[in-house]
């Protein structure tokens, strides 16, 4: 997306900061004179709490959220004609003047979101927030195979074109989760950028954050994240990329071609397709599917060549070489003659116990010689001219 020029607002959103907010705004007019203050519903405010600021100010009648305040001021800023709105909160968690880190974020990769991530290295950090950092990056990564240095932090620049753009249902905190996960989903970048933070001592500390009800709301947000991320339906995107090739089990010399011409090593197609048929002979009945999915969405593999490559240990061969290995394994080193739809429904469960022990046994091996032959073709054909 082209921007003719960068017009950056800085958002506020206040909720019960009354002891703290005029601090982080008048830090904020030392370096940037493009102000706007959400007040979410705040009690603790008088009504000329802001009269001397000298900034805009947009009042909810009641606590809406932090998600439903940001989205005010998108809506606003938009109307003013600006391009990008840098979020921080109003408690002084944040060092106003790292504002001028983002702005230089902002002018590198403006079609970007730029998330502040907070350094956790000062031993006085709760090990809460250590922990709920941690927990949110995992379900990023599982959701959208893209590391993230910090999910939580509210110190973050929007392109406005983004949020707006975006269908965004959450209203509270679990906003800054949701518009995250869906922004990586719509091929949207995700940056990280080192910041300050500052936590109060204990009895200091301003925090809204409900403990009980909040998490209940994260927890369910991230399961309906991940269980769509696991869905082959194609993703609203706002920044389109190169459509990716297809891979055929009837033209595996086609595709590999394909592939490398889009740029995928010869080493990573074939860690994905190893990862394919690894979990394709494993005893995964009905979500050899959705496990591909899941571990090649967190490790950012091909999904299109792991699963093309687990479609070569579909039923039978691959099942039925799993059910002779655990058989003869079992049975002193003698082979199962007699393996057929019949005598498989009627020894279910003592054949099952073997399905599954062969499986132990050939998902490793399968999966080391499908890299190796996987890699061994990409590299020679990589050396081709591809009309050959």
């Amino acid at each position: 997306m082209n921007f003719a020029a960068i017009k950056i607002l800085i958002v506020i959103p206040v909720y019960n900061h009354g002891k703290t907010v005029l601090d982080v705004i008048l830090r904020c007019q030392r370096l940037h004179k493009d102000i706007l203050v959400i007040d979410d519903g705040s009690r603790d405010l008088a009504p000329d709490h802001f009269k001397t600021s000298n900034v805009q100010v947009i009042f909810h009648p009641r606590n809406l959220g932090k998600g439903a305040a940001l989205m005010t001021a998108a809506k606003e800023a938009d109307r003013q004609g600006y391009t990008h709105m840098v979020t921080m909160d109003a408690d002084l968690q944040h060092l106003p003047e790292d504002f001028l880190l983002f702005k230089q974020a902002i002018l590198h990769d403006p079609c970007a979101i730029i998330v502040g991530k907070r350094d956790f290295s000062d031993p006085a950090i709760p090990r809460a927030s250590k922990f709920g950092r941690s927990f949110s990056n995992f379900w990023f990564r599982l959701q959208t195979g893209q590391p993230i240095g910090d999910a939580q932090s509210g110190f973050r620049a929007y392109p406005l074109f983004v949020l707006l753009a975006l269908n965004l249902a959450q209203t509270r905190y679990d906003f800054e989760i949701e518009v995250l996960v869906k922004a990586s989903w719509a091929n949207v970048p995700i940056r990280d950028l080192d910041i300050c933070v500052y936590y109060p001592p204990k009895g200091e500390r301003i925090s809204h954050f409900k403990l009980f009800v909040d998490n209940v709301r994260l927890t369910h947000l991230n399961t309906r994240l991940t269980l769509r991320s696991f869905i082959p339906w194609p993703h609203k995107k706002i920044l389109e990329t190169k459509k990716g090739p297809n891979f055929s089990l009837f033209h595996p010399l086609n595709s590999i071609r394909s592939f490398l011409a889009h740029a995928v090593s010869p080493f990573d197609m074939a860690l994905a397709g190893a990862v394919g048929v690894f979990l394709s002979t494993l005893p995964l009945i009905g979500i050899h599917m959705l496990s591909i999915l899941m571990v090649t969405g967190f490790f950012r593999l091909n999904k299109v060549v792991a699963i093309g490559a687990g479609q070569l240990c579909m039923p039978p061969f691959v099942p039925a070489l799993c059910i002779e290995t655990g058989y003869f394994l079992t049975h002193g080193g003698t082979f199962l003659t007699d393996i057929s739809f019949e005598t498989l429904g009627n020894q279910f469960v003592e054949r099952f116990y073997e399905y599954c022990l062969g499986t132990l046994i050939l998902a490793p091996i399968l999966a080391f010689f499908g890299f190796g032959l996987i890699f061994l073709t990409a590299t020679a054909l990589s050396g081709k001219p591809e009309n050959q």
